[in-house]
């Protein structure tokens, strides 16, 4: 389905954990999987050592939250400049089972909301520090279930002054 979606030159690379699903690589076609621990960041060097740094990501992995966030931060930070990084069934940050809970710490759904936090650092007045994911991010974007990244690197920020008064000083919202 994804080399049709992407068409002949792409390179597309599965990862998962069971060795049965190496039945679906088809290396003439550019389909390879590799069996590894998505939350071994080891493992997940040697992936990308050995097919180059990815342009898009679909972590539709083990669905378990601590996999899914030792997973973005290895995967994440080894993309290209310009690229995407989806996560699919986070209804799953929200089940005991998958260590999910409604509001809980450590659920990737509450890591990506207070990622909307650093997107905006340049705009908190020094409240919310400048990190390495607010200089490559430029937009975060939460569906039904998925929430998707896409990394580039963010525009210069600048305030609109008219007279001595900042527009960004007095926005109500709502008003």
């Amino acid at each position: 389905m994804w080399k049709a979606y992407f068409g002949e030159n792409a390179i597309i690379v599965g990862i998962d954990i069971n060795p049965d699903c190496k039945i679906f690589e088809n290396p003439e076609g550019n389909v390879f999987v590799e069996i590894g621990d998505q939350s071994d960041t080891d493992f997940l060097k040697s992936v990308v050592d050995k097919y180059g740094t990815p342009d898009i990501v679909l972590d539709d992995g083990s669905h378990i939250m601590s996999h899914i966030s030792a997973t973005f931060d290895y995967l994440y930070y080894n993309m290209n400049s310009e690229s995407t990084y989806m996560v699919e069934d986070l209804h799953c940050s929200y089940w005991s089972e998958f260590q999910g809970g409604f509001r809980l710490d450590g659920t990737f759904i509450e890591f990506a909301k207070n990622k909307v936090d650093e997107i905006n650092a340049p705009h908190s007045r020094g409240v919310q520090n400048i990190t390495e994911f607010t200089k490559t991010t430029q937009s975060i974007h939460f569906y039904d279930s998925i929430v998707v990244f896409e990394k580039r690197p963010q525009n210069k920020k600048f305030h609109t002054m008219t007279g001595n008064m900042s527009i960004l000083d007095n926005l109500i919202i709502g008003e």
